[in-house]
């Protein structure tokens, strides 16, 4: 799923051949994000539309030879005229009299042939890693450039850059010219997504592009000369791919401006998106335009930000019970809250203040559930792929701290906060405190050793920015006790994970929003609620994303069969805030609600529910000694280690296979476990309060 859709698309015709665009947002000015190589389309750009949308007009184009555009079999076809006479149609068909050019590698032969010969359609250029011939290649390139087309005995390193390889090979290929775009660490997902957009074509196609005819040195020269607008060059000390002279060349020629990403490879804007995303912003708005407002220190009530992950309704329970706590100990704390569907939902019911610019957060349910298949979510994969969707979520963050000041910060598991703060360090402005009740990305076995890699990949990144800027995390608070934290490891040659989290976290217990002894009497709550005393109520409910459906079917389905074994059985079936009651199987005697406020009032006095595996609901059932069935989603790691493991801990919770659970088998499971009294362990009811102490010690 995207973190943001065009807003217009179509296609131009040039001479028989389609090229097809894209238009995001209405601001101005315009900024054009120029196709490069046409090895991958312009989803490339998927880290900075979002962001360059909420402020500009972008247009985007894919380049003849990849994406939704044609494939034209003529060399000539892609000659670097063309591709700028694909950009000045696109701006014709958009209504775009003049725009900021942004270019990356190969993409800068295009930008310089507009801004050089159409002037008036270019108000400035800002080139990424050029790929223009005014500085000698790679020393490591050019052996490999010199036999592109000879067939060789034997093709490794540069000299798979070659047209015989490209046919025979073509996947290797991408692998390898990829690993050499991102050299850094931590790439695996930079390289993975090129890699895939690599496939959208073929390596006959691009060997077709290579017959096109060259920029000499000469001709890039003559053309910087010409060049008016404003020009910014942006290199990374560390690219393999195009030396950093050739973008010292370019600034040089035109008369530009040149920023050195030092570490950087040949991918910046994808490797370090909040820098790259700022410095093009910057450049697009030019000097002192930047507005705010300033209000003096002492002149102002004490501010909060609580970002809180919608990824279900639990956090923002969590959540607010620690803000409730947290007012106590700061009577005067103006708290105001970054979040989305469904957390707004709660967060409205208890009068929280919601900041305006939520509305413009990238939905994250939605990308979850997008992920999902039948009562399967393959977790960390799902995160992993809501990479643009954090990038764009930061940068709305990065918007709101910078416009408004705030002493404290909250991320409760609001990841893109968390990270990118680690990979930009100097955007640290207030003090900051992170939550969450898990820790530690673990493999599916499943996964076999690409999985184990992956994870310990990420999970030694976390390390490393932790160990290097322990200065970001004020407070880290882990949800839980150190019990809690699953004995396993963080990979291969990496620590364990408990020593390692109760070295560097706060434990607050676990936070449930309520005392068990709120329901000490629990008839007189069955009573409000609707319950009558000869009923056996069972809860059916799949939390605060659409990701249960599937679960809620086939209790549905079980019904008559447990209510044949069980006479005086009333089942609700709780479809949550993204699921339609509507599209569920009605059945007679059997009831549906949407969206229930407080829903753990109904959990704390039911005599079975069944749910599926996230830790919030689980672990209110346990603090109320509620019987329960839970249904872990398969692939889903949290749900299959950590909650699994917590749950054991508490001795709560008969766990049930999704796949084999028949409904017969559910009907059964139901039958023996309404009604049960369950001694789990106790559950600590001060969560919140110890939570709220160490976030006050921040003001």
């Amino acid at each position: 799923m995207r973190a943001r859709y065009p807003d217009a698309d179509g296609y131009i015709d040039r001479a028989g051949i389609k090229i097809f665009y894209e238009v995001y947002g209405d601001g101005g000015p315009t900024i054009l994000l120029l196709p490069t190589w046409s090895i991958i389309p312009s989803r490339h750009w998927k880290a900075q539309i979002p962001f360059l949308a909420r402020h500009h007009r972008v247009v985007t184009f894919d380049p003849r030879g990849n994406g939704r555009s044609d494939r034209p079999k003529d060399p000539l076809d892609y000659d670097e005229s063309e591709f700028a006479a694909d950009a000045i149609a696109v701006m014709d068909e958009t209504g775009t009299e003049k725009a900021m050019l942004v270019s990356l590698s190969k993409g800068a032969l295009r930008a310089l042939v507009l801004a050089a010969e159409h002037p008036d359609r270019v108000e400035g250029a800002l080139f990424i890693a050029p790929a223009l011939p005014l500085a000698p290649p790679s020393p490591k390139r050019a052996g490999g450039k010199e036999g592109f087309w000879t067939e060789l005995d034997s093709y490794e390193g540069w000299a798979k850059y070659n047209a015989h390889y490209w046919v025979t090979n073509y996947r290797d290929f991408l692998e390898f010219f990829f690993s050499q775009m991102f050299t850094g660490p931590h790439s695996t997902k930079q390289i993975e997504d090129c890699v895939g957009w690599g496939l959208e074509t073929t390596g006959e196609d691009l060997v077709i592009g290579e017959r096109a005819p060259r920029f000499t040195r000469d001709r890039c020269v003559d053309l910087c000369a010409r060049v008016r607008c404003p020009v910014l060059v942006i290199h990374g000390s560390d690219d393999a791919i195009i030396p950093h002279q050739r973008g010292e060349a370019l600034a040089q020629a035109t008369r530009g401006t040149l920023v050195t990403l030092e570490g950087a490879g040949h991918g910046p804007h994808a490797r370090d998106p909040v820098k790259m995303n700022l410095l093009i912003k910057e450049f697009v708005d030019g000097p002192d335009r930047r507005s705010g407002t300033w209000v003096r220190g002492k002149s102002r009530r004490s501010r909060a930000l609580f970002v809180c992950s919608p990824i279900g309704l639990g956090h923002a329970q969590r959540d607010v019970a620690i803000s409730k706590e947290l007012k106590k100990l700061v009577p005067d704390l103006d708290v105001q809250w970054l979040a989305q569907d469904p957390v707004t939902r709660v967060l409205e019911q208890e009068g929280e203040t919601i900041h305006p610019a939520s509305r413009y957060l990238a939905n994250e349910s939605r990308h979850i559930e997008s992920e999902s298949a039948e009562h399967d979510l393959h977790c960390f994969q799902a995160w992993r792929n809501m990479d643009e969707i954090l990038v764009a979520n930061f940068m709305l963050f990065h918007d709101v701290v910078t416009d408004e000041s705030y002493d404290l910060w909250i991320g409760d598991e609001a990841w893109e906060v968390d990270y990118y703060l680690h990979e930009n360090p100097e955007r640290k402005r207030a003090a900051y405190a992170w939550l969450t009740d898990f820790v530690g990305w673990l493999p599916m076995p499943d996964g076999g050793d690409h999985e184990v890699s992956l994870t310990s990949d990420y999970n030694a990144e976390m390390i490393e920015h932790i160990a290097r800027y322990p200065r970001i995390r004020d407070r880290a608070i882990f949800v839980g006790e150190p019990e809690d934290v699953v004995p396993a490891e963080f990979g291969p040659g990496l620590p364990s994970i408990r020593e390692w989290t109760e070295e560097h976290y706060n434990f607050s217990g676990y936070i449930t929003g309520f005392g068990p002894e709120s329901f000490a009497d629990t008839e007189a709550i069955r009573h409000e609620l609707g319950y009558l005393p000869d009923e056996k109520v069972c809860i059916v409910t799949v939390g605060g994303s659409g990701v249960g459906e599937h679960l809620l079917r086939r209790v549905i389905r079980a019904y008559p069969a447990a209510k044949a074994q069980v006479p005086e059985l009333r089942m609700i079936v709780v479809a949550g805030p993204r699921i339609d009651p509507a599209t569920l199987p009605q059945t007679k005697g059997l009831e549906i609600r949407p969206y229930v406020h407080n829903l753990y009032r109904h959990l704390a006095v039911c005599d079975l529910a069944v749910v599926q595996g996230g830790l919030t609901t689980s672990m209110e059932l346990t603090a109320n000694k509620r019987p329960f069935l839970y249904f872990p989603l398969r692939h889903h790691f949290e749900q299959n280690f950590h909650v699994r493991h917590r749950l054991d801990r508490y001795g709560s919770g008969r766990r049930m296979d999704f796949d084999t659970a028949t409904p017969d088998v559910i009907a059964e499971a139901i039958a023996g476990e309404i009604g049960n009294d369950p001694t789990p362990l106790a559950v600590d009811t001060d969560g919140a309060a110890r939570a709220a102490r160490l976030l006050a010690e921040l003001l």
